[in-house]
């Protein structure tokens, strides 16, 4: 294979720009797929990804294209486009020399496709400029061509105005991968063995597939292999590439993206991000990996059928074998028995993730508050930390509660910097400093506990910020907080997943709040269901779930008022007993809503 005739690339874009449709045309202009078997979307192997008509999963194919007599090899890598996918874009970019930046002619710059070329400039990546959907009627090319050089700094005069649908001038955009994309210039088929994990997941017939980008050396079947940084060994069964048909080849050159069936049984031996190199090298140095995803949503995720516990675990293992960003560790309820707190990116994240629990493994889960890790130091001298509002111990032997803070940057364009601030205010964030990174965009840095952001923050600066904001942040230890457990009683009961750890500050707005909600969302039943938010032993907001009611006098013509007493009389008793042996259901929404409430405020 002539490595200067590889070109290993990406597509990064906004969501909806249009990526997944030009990797179709890609497929289909470079005779990768036959007419029969053509069909939209072909990437996206997910009943999700159809049906929504976006893209979760990357996807790496390999595709032939012929110019002027001369054959080249295009690795091609499709990502999503939603922000809560982001890490997805991150692994792509960390196997590619290039990236073709798509825009859509009729919505201009999104925030996305900046945040993406950020991504494509952190990696050192040639980035081309493609203007998308130039044949729709909204379409407006001159200032697409302007929105991208005055926001992402890069001149789109010689971009290939497209319509990836149709495959107008879609051969333009084959011309550009080829002149602009630089070979891999590291590629020695001699050299000791390099390969950057960039993904896997899991076939129910071969086991744990592993996706690698070949930066030097040669990968063959039957390899002992070692990852460098987790110093765990594997044994490659087979390899090959997507065409996007998978075709098994006898190795993996330099230069080459490809697919590894391996000897491992255990999901966790596998390290994404990592870099592979034949058992007995020595002193090989890492690739370059991805940058490692930080979850921004946590939540409890309870199987609703008990026994199905062990299946969630495996479910969970699987899905995080090709969702590395997916983060989970055992907690228990008493509410709902065993489960799992679970990080995600956003709530699409969290969404998707339930739903592919649902749709591929039969389980149906109930997603709870989120919560922190907090330190509780006794009056004993003695602390522990705890996950579960279900374990903050008595308050007498208590001395104080700690929590964890991060120190956040938040990035936004200058005219938003106002309203942010007020929102991080009111989460109780620390100001630190503002920079100011160019003309337009500024950078806040602030401290604020963790357990502020682990719901919506994300989404709420997004909101804020009409998309363009956005944040990272960094755990930088634990600090005493005014903190109290906020217990909800439903008919005198106390249900632990719906109980919190808040700030005293918010307990009472909240605790108002949440059961005034709550009110709305617990059906009614044949008598009267008191709701309560407590902390301690101190009721501090009450609601009442009336009772449903029979008109029992309905039946009296008139007479003596002793009648109506007696059999209203009999009616109280029945309630009161009814009270004494009924039990109160409390639906999923009831969950959901103590997750937004206590984020909300």
């Amino acid at each position: 294979m002539n490595k200067k005739n590889i070109r290993n690339f990406s597509i990064i874009a906004h969501i909806d720009h249009g990526k997944s449709t030009l990797a179709d045309r890609i497929l289909e202009m470079s005779n990768s797929v036959t007419t029969r078997d053509m069909k939209s979307q072909l990437l996206d192997t997910m009943d999700l990804e159809r049906e929504r008509g976006i893209t979760i999963k990357l996807n790496s194919v390999q595709v032939k294209y012929t110019r002027d007599g001369e054959e080249y090899i295009l690795n091609l890598i499709d990502t999503p486009g939603h922000v809560d996918f982001t890490y997805e874009v991150s692994r792509s970019l960390a196997a590619s020399e290039g990236a073709i930046l798509l825009v859509d002619s009729t919505q201009g710059v999104q925030p996305q496709t900046i945040a993406n070329m950020y991504l494509a400039l952190e990696n050192d990546l040639k980035i081309i400029p493609v203007i998308n959907k130039v044949d729709m009627e909204a379409s407006d090319v001159e200032k697409t061509k302007l929105d991208i050089f005055n926001t992402l700094g890069i001149d789109a005069s010689d971009a290939p105005l497209i319509s990836a649908k149709t495959g107008l001038n879609v051969e333009k955009v084959f011309d550009q991968i080829i002149d602009k994309i630089p070979y891999p210039e590291n590629a020695d088929d001699d050299a000791p063995l390099r390969a950057l994990v960039f993904d896997s997941y899991f076939d129910s017939y071969k086991g744990i597939i592993i996706y690698v980008r070949i930066e030097e050396g040669t990968l063959r079947s039957g390899d002992k292999l070692k990852f460098i940084q987790h110093n765990k060994e594997i044994e490659v069964i087979s390899v090959g590439i997507n065409t996007p048909y998978e075709v098994e080849k006898k190795y993996l050159e330099s230069g080459e993206t490809g697919w590894v069936v391996t000897n491992v049984k255990d999901i966790k031996q596998i390290a994404i991000g990592d870099t592979i190199t034949h058992v007995g090298n020595q002193n090989i140095e890492s690739l370059p990996g991805y940058k490692p995803s930080k979850p921004m949503v946590f939540s409890g995720f309870y199987p609703i059928e008990t026994d199905k516990y062990q299946q969630l675990e495996e479910a969970l293992d699987k899905i995080s074998l090709s969702d590395s960003s997916l983060e989970y560790i055992k907690e228990t309820s008493q509410a709902l028995g065993f489960g799992f707190r679970v990080g995600f990116l956003g709530l699409l994240h969290m969404e998707i993730i339930q739903e592919r629990i649902q749709r591929e493994f039969n389980i149906l889960v109930i997603a709870t508050a989120p919560s922190v890790i907090y330190k509780i130091n006794k009056t004993n001298g003695k602390h522990e930390y705890i996950q579960n509002p279900s374990q903050f111990p008595d308050r007498a032997i208590i001395k104080d509660v700690e929590e964890p803070y991060v120190k956040m940057s938040i990035f936004s364009p200058q005219e938003y910097i106002g309203k942010l601030m007020d929102y991080i205010f009111k989460k109780r964030g620390t100001y630190i400093e503002m920079e100011i990174l160019s003309e337009s965009m500024n950078s806040l840095i602030y401290e604020i506990p963790m357990g502020e952001i682990v719901f919506d923050f994300f989404d709420a600066i997004k909101s804020i910020s009409k998309g363009y904001a956005s944040f990272d942040y960094e755990q930088i230890g634990y600090r005493v907080g005014n903190l109290v457990k906020m217990d909800i009683l439903v008919a005198g009961e106390s249900v632990d997943a719906l109980s919190v750890i808040i700030d005293r500050d918010k307990a009472y707005y909240t605790g108002k709040t949440l059961v005034e909600q709550l009110k709305e969302i617990i059906p009614k039943h044949n008598f009267e269901v008191p709701l309560q938010a407590a902390i301690g032993g101190k009721i501090i907001s009450r609601e009442t779930i009336k009772a449903y009611r029979k008109d029992v006098t309905s039946g009296l013509y008139g007479g003596d008022i002793s009648r109506k007493k007696k059999v209203l009389s009999k009616q109280k008793k029945g309630k009161k007993k009814m009270k004494m042996i009924g039990k109160v259901e409390v639906p999923q929404a009831a969950f959901i809503t103590v997750l937004k409430t206590n984020n909300d405020k």
